[in-house]
């Protein structure tokens, strides 16, 4: 953040002072003239807002402490401290472009009052409140402690905002909430009034010297002071090389992780080659895509479309690339395309026929590809006959999101009336999904097309079973029970599949094998959070290809053949990582919408090994002989529990369990103990888990989002006690396989380079 924020290299500086350097025989790369020593001198203002998950963890205390809570950042830079908060208020993705929070509007101002005193995600915007509220300085101040100069500077936003509100159109007010970072549709919506006339945003450089020396380097924020320094750098660098945009992925958030920062950074590297200036848009300080010197040229600035359509004004690109920036970026291209700029690679309307759910069942009725039972529907009424027509349990779902963002498996009426209720807390401008839900096997592919003919580096399977989502679930390549005939069956699917939607360049498919049969469950133009793992662990260098595909190559001409790669002799493991210790009252139960914040992979000769090493990696202790094991499951899972169990057992560990469990263990022959449950009198399972003298415990979470249950409470004791915690059985399964077959002993490092 500090060397972003200040164009200043602190750890390319630091490395070289390591190794000997002074300050003063170190190059700026920026100014390509002034060295190390030359302080940075700044002509603007810096924002960083942290980007927390509670828009996905609606039960989570959002109570802000010295337990960092947030998983990723936004930086905005601005020519004010107003402008630039703005700026980072809408680069955060939480559907707001300005400071008011809609849920606060329904507030008394004494409870405007009492949430001054609650330090959570929200305080910002309760501050804004209270001071739209006329509550004074001085009052704020006492509660908050937050500085009067901050609540100025807030207090000038909320003084914009009522004159607009007052129908005060003129051209000085207009220019002045445009200098303040407000957009022309929120002018427009606090107004009522059409903008008088729309201003262009210029851009200015930032540089290290605040323009005291020319820039070899620079990258830009927009402002709204009348003067374009991009656009004159431009003009004073002239190329005749294709210009192409490329959009970043935002913040790093649950769901749309770095993952898609290796793509677009991949990306501009290969643009580079390929002969074209690579321009790149993104506000994400942490990234390597805001390295000043990753692309040509760097925009600091929100991924929406009004800022977007700015820049293109500046830069006039030849085409832009959406496709390796998640959901951010496609998001955007409906409003590229009405812009009327070129987009490389699938076109927006391959987008919205992919998730369109009306379009893409009547392409996949031309296909004669099967997908499970579904329907669209806006409303709780509609989406309970929807499920009462389908049949429970089905799966509930809006439309457009990453990262399984709002899924739910629902059982009963009740758990769609409570999803219902939480999804509609936000403005859905899309329909919801509800789906029939099928337990079978789910597979996995990442594939590129040329509009002839697709290559799929490897099908992934997944280890536990369909109901977890996709980033959340162990997954290996090459699959392990996946048949020859469905493998062909889904290199067909997707072939067809990319050709209907107009595919040019990556496509991401998830299939069920479900009673011998391959359906569809979702299709996404674009790249997936498995592309680094799949390119790693094949040696397919899959960002690379796509991109050149979009410029125009063809498959077949670049060395990778087509259908599905080669096989590996070996076995890569993909285990997530979660951070629940950090999030308090989040439910670690895993399911449809994804939780984990990382993974790590895990290789060897043998799956058991490869799994023994990711289980190592993520810190997930697998039980040995003498260890102890607690399990409670819910009643459709004890005769499959039985088995996993007993090879346990079978290996000396101790087993324990709460009645109903214990009683089907024993009565299937299985040695194990009851414990007390959670309710019941000490010592019972949470003493147990306390105790410190357990490995793991193996619990499948009961239906619904209730924070009341024994089963929440026995999870969440798990994360604050650092036992390890199986929420699904595939996952237990996965750990006695380990045990069974894989030994700590014969694990040896392999070099990745040379598979």
């Amino acid at each position: 953040l500090a060397s972003k924020a200040t164009g200043y290299p602190i750890a390319k500086v630091a490395t070289k002072i390591a190794l000997g350097y002074t300050l003063d025989e170190i190059t700026n790369d920026v100014t390509g003239e002034t060295c190390a020593c030359f302080e940075p001198a700044l002509d603007y203002v810096v924002v960083k807002y942290p980007k927390w998950p509670f828009d996905k963890f609606v039960y989570a205390d959002k109570s802000l402490g010295t337990q960092m809570m947030a998983t990723g950042e936004v930086m905005a830079i601005g020519q004010s401290f107003e402008e630039a908060l703005m700026k980072a208020v809408r680069s955060i993705e939480l559907g707001l472009d300005t400071m008011d929070l809609p849920a606060l509007a329904e507030c008394t101002d004494e409870e405007i009052r009492a949430k001054l005193h609650v330090c959570d995600s929200d305080r910002s915007f309760v501050v804004f409140e209270a001071i739209k509220r006329g509550i004074s300085f001085d009052e704020i101040y006492a509660v908050t402690k937050i500085d009067h100069w901050f609540l100025h500077k807030l207090a000038k936003l909320a003084d914009t905002e009522k004159r607009l509100a007052a129908g005060e159109m003129s051209m000085e007010l207009y220019k002045l909430a445009k200098r303040q970072g407000f957009t022309d549709k929120a002018i427009e919506r606090l107004s009522g009034c059409d903008v008088p006339a729309r201003l262009r945003a210029g851009f200015k450089m930032v540089d290290t010297c605040a323009a005291e020396f020319a820039a070899r380097t620079p990258y830009f924020y927009s402002s709204f002071d009348e003067e374009n320094e991009a656009a004159q750098f431009i003009e004073e660098h002239p190329t005749d090389k294709k210009k192409v945009l490329v959009f970043g992925s935002g913040p790093i958030r649950i769901g749309q992780g770095i993952e898609f920062d290796y793509c677009s950074v991949h990306c501009v590297w290969t643009l580079k080659k390929h002969g074209c200036e690579a321009i790149l848009v993104n506000n994400n300080p942490e990234t390597v895509s805001t390295d000043f010197d990753t692309g040509d040229r760097l925009y600091f600035d929100p991924l929406t479309p009004e800022s977007v359509d700015n820049i293109i004004a500046t830069e006039k690109p030849d085409g832009c690339v959406v496709q390796f920036g998640g959901q951010t970026a496609i998001k955007l291209a409906k409003a590229l395309t009405e812009m009327g700029v070129r987009i490389l690679g699938t076109s927006s309307d391959g987008v919205d026929a992919a998730e369109d759910r009306e379009r893409f069942d009547e392409i996949l009725n031309q296909c004669g590809i099967p997908r499970a039972k579904g329907k669209t529907v806006f409303t709780t009424e509609e989406a309970l006959a929807a499920a009462g027509e389908i049949g429970y349990p089905v799966l509930v779902r809006p439309s457009y999101v990453l990262g399984g963002q709002g899924m739910e498996i629902a059982y009963n009426e009740r758990n769609i009336r409570d999803f219902m209720r939480i999804i509609n807390q936000t403005v859905q401008e899309h329909p919801i999904l509800v789906d029939k839900y099928l337990m079978g096997r789910e597979v996995e592919v990442d594939g590129v097309f040329d509009g002839e003919d697709v290559l799929i580096p490897g099908v992934m399977e997944h280890v536990e079973r369909a109901g977890v989502h996709s980033g959340d679930s162990i997954s290996v390549y090459p699959t392990i029970h996946v048949e020859d005939k469905h493998k062909k069956v889904i290199e067909e699917y997707t072939w067809k599949l990319a050709k209907a939607l107009g595919v040019i360049g990556l496509i991401n498919i998830q299939f069920i094998i479900y009673n011998d049969e391959v359906y569809v469950i979702e299709v996404n133009p674009r790249s997936s959070r498995t592309i680094p793992y799949i390119s790693k662990v094949t040696g397919v260098p899959i960002i690379d290809l796509a991109t050149k595909v979009m410029m125009g190559e063809k498959l077949k001409d670049l060395g990778y053949g087509t259908g599905i790669y080669r096989e590996a002799d070996y076995y890569a493991v993909k285990m997530p990582v979660f951070s629940f210790e950090k999030l308090t009252d989040v439910d670690t139960g895993l399911g449809p919408e994804m939780k984990s914040t990382g993974e790590v992979l895990g290789l060897a000769e043998s799956f058991p090994q490869a799994l023994l090493k990711a289980f190592k990696g993520a810190n997930m202790r697998v039980p040995k002989k003498g260890g102890r094991i607690i399990i409670t499951v819910k009643d459709e899972d004890k005769p499959e529990m039985v088995e996993i169990a007993r090879g346990f057992a079978d290996m000396g560990v101790e087993l324990l369990a709460t009645d109903g469990t214990c009683k089907a263990l024993q009565e299937a022959g299985v040695p194990c103990t009851r414990v007390a449950r959670v309710s019941e009198a000490h010592p019972n399972i949470s003493d147990m888990i306390a105790s410190g003298t357990i490995d793991l415990v193996i619990n499948t979470p009961t239906k619904g989002r209730k924070q009341d249950t024994d089963g929440f409470k026995i999870r969440r004791a798990t994360v604050e006690h650092s036992v390890g915690c199986a929420t699904a059985l595939d996952t237990a399964r996965a750990m006695l396989t380990v045990r069974e077959h894989g030994r700590s002993e014969d694990l040896r490092p392999i070099d990745i380079t040379t598979i």
